[in-house]
Formats: structure tokens, C-alpha cells, sequence
């Protein structure tokens, strides 16, 4: 049973009570405080006060403090005027019961209500911070689609001035032809003007000009050169592996992967206890190669793995394989494999030429692809943007529409981000 505290002090104005709880030496942490407009309960183990107000009170403008082993009470009043008495004079103990579950359950609905108010509030703050987020988004897109625009517009205004100039260069360099053509015509007029003798003299000149017209005749005759002969003439170039032109600075590094792709066809491993039930073309790491494509190609991805599994077994050296069964882990949501795998193709394709560009951009791409998809943006932003580098094949649109993953983060949910991915996931080699 808890000791009843009964040396309480209390003072009154017409809208204000002080009561004034001695604590008994007990430590402020302990101390308990319970209130409702008609109730207060100071409860300090083994101490209890408690206190069946004779009116009503505004709970939400009370204040309590606690120190100098006091507990002081401020108590605003309802109604403005003096009380006759602190608390109810009645010894019944229902009534009393009754106060005390009437003030327990207004406290719960109290503390519903605000809790219920704080949701509402959060709520309300999530909505807006969302709406403001899409709203500066929005703005974003905006601005980069008017920055789109402009140099659209730039650019047509650019090639449409080009276009003139060169039309008018074209009718400049017209009229310059056309007027010395006309200069040449009259320059030979005037030096195939004839002089017309008298009449007496018309006979001998008209003879004159039909012999002169005659051995002018013979002469281009003479003068025209024979037809030159028909024939073929054969042109052979150097043969390269590489689809681009030999250039010095390139060759160290050109022989060093032909080299590499050599040995890697010869590093085969037929010591291995799978290849006894194998047939002499099942062992072929080419041949599993191409098998693992038309499984994938059919979307049996767990089946393309197991044949690139058995050929990469047989040959460690061919990041061809690596790289295609990175993809089938794409495919399957494997991620860290994919990654793994991306990772040792880029080790064997090295060092960087003409003749691997296209197998590096794949593995960059398919290692990006996983990294965004394991929510790591930046390193997938880069290893994408590192393919999209080295790839001069890659088509123009899908270029931009790569490298807008950097500039804008618009995506809306997963599937669209996945969709979005899937547009650039490089296919089988």
C-alpha cells in the first residue's frame, strides 16, 4: 500500500491554483505525473497524492515543475472564481473509482487523438515533400528538354544558313561561268571576222576559204589520237585481322592480343573426369561456345550456363564465354555472378584494340547493368559509360539514351527502371 501524502500546501486566485507536493527526499525521475481536467495523481514510491479536483480545469494550460524537492502546480482554472474547496468531500469509494476511470479513459482518447493528429501531420508533410520532389523533377526534365529544343533549333538554323550560303555560292559561281562563257564567244567572234572584198574578188575568196576549210579538215584528222585499249588493273592489300587501318602506334598492342587469342585457343584442359563421357566435338570449347548461344537465344539460361560452365573448365582464356555467361546471370538476376564474370572478361581483353572494342563494350554494359541493379547507380553509371566510350558502333539514339541516365533520375518504379535497362542490355556475342 502506498503512503497517502497529506502535507500538501495549496493557494488560489479567481483563475489560477498552486499546489505545492513535498516530494520527500525522493529523486526526480521517479515522480510520476498523471492529470485530467477534474483529476491529478503525483505518485514518488512509496508515496501517492491524489486529488479529486471540486471543479474542472484546463489541462492543456497547466503546467507542473519539479526541484528543490518540491512539486509545484500551476492549475488554470475553467471558470473564474474562488473555490470554496481543493477537492470533493466524498469517502465513497465507487464514486472515487469511477473519477479515476472517467480520467484514465479521457486520457486515452486524449493521446489517441493526438497521436491519430501527429499521423495526419506526417502524412500531410510526406505528401508535400513527395509533391515538391516530383515538382522539382519535373522542372528538371523541363529544363533539359528546352536545352534539347534550343539546340535543335540551333542547329536547323545553322544547317538552314549553310544551305544558303552554299546556294548562293552555287548561283555566284553560275553567273561567273556564264559570263565568261559569253566573254570567250565573243572573243571568237570577233576573231573569225571575215573581210568581204568587191564583187570582182568573190569567186577567188569563196575558192580560197573551200580550200583553206578542206586542209584544215585533214589536219584535225591527222592530229585526232588512237583509242586507248581496254584492260584491268589489280589492286592487293595487306590482309589484317582487325577491321581498322594498321597504324604503328597500335601494332605492340595488336600482336599482343593475337598472341593472347592464340594461346587461348591452344590452353585446352583435357584432364578433366566430365570430358570421358563426352564425344570428340563435345569437347571443343568453341562448340560449347556456340551451344550456350542457341540455349540463351531459346531462353534456357540455366542450361547456357552449364555449357559455358564446361567450356570455360576446358578453357580459362576465352572472354567470350565469361562475357556470355555474364549475361545469362543478367538474365536469371544473379547479380554478383554477373559481375564476377563481366569482370574476368575485361581482364582477358586487354590490352585495349580495334579487334575487341565491341567485346569490351558488352562486358562493361552487362557490369553496369548489374551494379544499377543492385541500387550502386554511381559504379554502374561509370562501367556504362566507360562501354559506351569505346563503342564507335553503337547507334547515336541509344547513345543519348544511355548517358540520360546520368542527368536525370526519373525513375517511377521498378519495372520502368528494368525497362529502361533492358534497352541497352548488349546481346550474345
Amino acid at each position: 500500500m502506498p503512503l497517502i501524502v497529506k502535507d500538501y500546501t495549496w493557494t488560489q486566485t479567481e483563475t489560477i491554483v498552486y499546489i505545492n507536493v513535498p516530494l520527500k527526499g525522493v529523486k526526480v525521475g521517479k515522480v510520476d505525473i498523471f492529470s485530467t481536467d477534474e483529476y491529478l495523481k503525483v505518485h514518488f514510491p512509496p508515496f501517492l497524492f491524489e486529488a479529486f479536483l471540486s471543479e474542472p480545469i484546463d489541462d492543456d494550460k497547466s503546467t507542473a515543475k519539479i526541484g528543490n524537492g518540491v512539486a509545484v502546480f500551476t492549475l488554470q482554472k475553467k471558470k473564474e472564481r474562488l473555490w470554496e474547496h481543493l477537492v470533493i468531500n466524498n469517502n465513497d469509494k465507487d464514486k472515487l473509482r469511477e473519477i479515476r476511470e472517467r480520467a484514465l479513459l479521457k486520457a486515452q482518447e486524449k493521446l489517441a487523438a493526438e497521436s491519430k493528429a501527429k499521423a495526419t501531420k506526417t502524412q500531410e508533410e510526406r505528401k508535400y515533400a513527395l509533391e515538391t520532389m516530383m515538382k522539382l523533377e519535373e522542372e528538371g526534365r523541363a529544363r533539359i528538354q528546352k536545352m534539347k529544343d534550343d539546340e535543335c533549333e540551333k542547329a536547323t538554323a545553322q544547317l538552314e544558313a549553310w544551305k544558303l550560303k552554299q546556294r548562293q555560292i552555287a548561283e555566284e559561281e553560275a553567273q561567273l561561268k556564264l559570263q565568261s562563257q559569253r566573254i570567250k564567244v565573243d572573243k571568237q567572234s570577233k576573231s573569225e571576222k571575215i573581210y568581204v572584198p568587191r564583187t570582182s574578188d568573190q569567186s577567188k575568196v569563196k575558192h580560197d576559204q573551200k580550200n583553206s576549210v578542206q586542209s584544215i579538215s585533214k589536219k584535225k584528222q591527222v592530229d585526232l589520237p588512237a583509242p586507248r585499249s581496254t584492260g584491268n588493273i589489280q589492286i592487293k592489300f595487306t590482309p589484317r585481322v582487325f577491321p581498322t587501318a594498321l597504324r604503328e602506334s597500335r601494332v605492340l598492342e595488336e600482336e599482343e592480343w593475337l598472341q593472347k587469342q592464340a594461346e587461348a585457343r591452344r590452353a585446352i584442359n583435357v584432364n578433366l573426369a566430365e570430358l570421358k563421357d563426352l564425344t570428340e566435338e563435345e569437347r571443343n570449347p568453341d562448340w560449347l561456345k556456340e551451344k550456350g548461344d542457341k540455349l540463351f537465344a531459346t531462353g534456357n539460361y540455366l542450361a547456357a550456363i552449364n555449357a559455358y560452365s564446361l567450356a570455360i573448365k576446358l578453357n580459362r582464356k576465352i572472354p567470350a564465354i565469361y562475357s556470355n555467361r555474364a549475361a545469362c546471370h543478367l538474365k536469371l538476376r544473379n547479380l554478383h555472378k554477373a559481375i564476377e564474370d563481366s569482370s574476368w572478361a575485361l581482364d582477358l581483353l586487354t590490352p585495349p584494340v580495334a579487334g575487341n572494342a565491341g567485346a569490351r563494350t558488352r562486358a562493361h554494359v552487362r557490369r553496369g547493368t548489374a551494379f544499377c541493379e543492385l541500387e550502386l547507380y554511381t559504379e554502374g553509371l561509370c562501367n556504362i559509360n566507360k562501354g559506351i566510350s569505346q563503342a564507335t558502333w553503337l547507334p547515336l539514339a541509344l547513345s543519348i539514351l544511355v548517358l540520360d541516365l546520368i542527368v536525370i533520375h526519373t525513375w517511377t518504379s521498378e519495372m520502368q527502371k528494368r525497362e529502361y535497362f533492358a534497352q541497352y542490355t548488349a546481346s550474345q556475342c
